[in-house]
């Protein structure tokens, strides 16, 4: 029986990188004999200009039906004059809310050869680590009321609420105590208790669950110190477990410990095991359709998407040591580039992990 993946390119260098993967991915199914089917839908920008809406209930039909979908990137300037519920970036938010996609898995890995590409010394990010466990589907971005009123003296005022059930807590809780058991047994909780209250509850919720899970040592840290801690001692962090927001701009701050956020890949789980599975970074409108992105994070992803919701740890292990392969040969796109290595474009950078593949 085969199994399902759904791409979803997106926008900016959403199409580009994507379709480096895909390539890789046609080798590793003819490699390992893997049955599976891929198809392609609209979201974001691209679906706006050709459907209307960021993402049609179609292609969410299509996407809580395949066993995991591979997504690129959306938006851009060319959208950005629509109301904000109408925008590329909704289409994203409604995928993962539709899928219940919760469970955000965000690592930051330092591969050795990028060690020069930080923006911190050799010696502090040397071997980092790191596994971000982010809340994807509540928090803030999800909470109502929201919106934007104008006062009776004519002032306009925007609001969002910041809320979280003590379920929704003890589900992603759940999954960081569960990564922490298979890693190094360390678990930061990261909130803001001694202002908010719904993370003043995070924090209960989290201390609670720690009886179960004796051999994961919990620690708690407020999220600026936490911010500050990323960048003065990264190793010290195993896995960090946090809210939406939080964990939104903590990953994208441990995205430069490691020399780029076009190396970083994500996944981001449900209940089942099916996953949405997308690089860190953007759109990059700046650079779209140059040949200038790195697809390394979208490659990373997909061997994410063939460990966690296909099952297939082998092909997932020859993809990751196919991209630690280039990186070793010297190639670099722009974004990671030094002076011993040769800058290649995002082609070149997917033709060489494809053909790592079938050495």
């Amino acid at each position: 029986m085969s199994q399902h993946i759904l791409c979803l390119p997106g926008d900016g260098v959403g199409t580009e990188i994507l379709r480096e993967a895909v390539k890789v991915l046609d080798v590793v199914r003819e490699r390992f004999q893997l049955a599976i089917e891929v198809t392609h839908g609209l979201v974001g920008g691209a679906a706006i200009d050709k459907e209307g809406t960021a993402l049609s209930e179609a292609t969410l039909k299509q996407a809580c039906g395949a066993d995991a979908v591979l997504f690129g990137a959306v938006g851009g300037p060319q959208w950005d004059h629509l109301p904000m519920d109408q925008r590329p970036e909704k289409g994203l938010l409604r995928l993962r809310e539709g899928l219940v996609s919760f469970a955000n898995l965000r690592p930051a890995i330092l591969y050795p050869q990028l060690a020069q590409a930080s923006s911190l010394k050799p010696e502090i990010v040397a071997g980092l680590d790191i596994l971000i466990v982010r809340e994807l589907t509540g928090g803030i971005y999800f909470g109502h009321p929201r919106g934007v009123k104008t006062l009776e003296n004519g002032e306009r005022e925007g609001f969002n609420t910041y809320v979280y059930s003590e379920s929704e807590i003890r589900r992603i809780a759940r999954v960081a105590f569960e990564a922490a058991q298979k890693r190094g047994g360390r678990l930061c909780s990261v909130d803001k208790s001694n202002v908010l209250e719904v993370t003043a509850l995070w924090r209960d919720v989290v201390s609670e669950m720690a009886r179960d899970y004796p051999d994961v040592e919990l620690s708690h840290m407020y999220v600026d110190n936490a911010a500050m801690q990323l960048v003065r001692d990264p190793r010290q962090f195993d896995v960090i477990v946090t809210g939406n927001m939080f964990g939104d701009i903590l990953s994208d701050c441990a995205a430069m410990l490691t020399g780029s956020i076009g190396m970083l890949p994500s996944a981001s789980l449900n209940a089942e095991g099916k996953g949405l599975y997308e690089p860190v970074h953007g759109s990059a409108p700046d650079i779209a359709g140059q040949d200038k992105a790195n697809p390394l994070a979208m490659i990373l992803s997909l061997a994410m998407l063939l460990r966690y919701s296909l099952d297939e740890q082998a092909a997932a292990d020859a993809i990751e040591k196919a991209v630690g392969g280039v990186l070793n040969q010297g190639l670099r796109t722009a974004d990671i580039a030094d002076d011993s290595g040769e800058t290649v474009g995002t082609a070149a950078m997917g033709d060489a992990v494809a053909a790592a593949l079938m050495t």
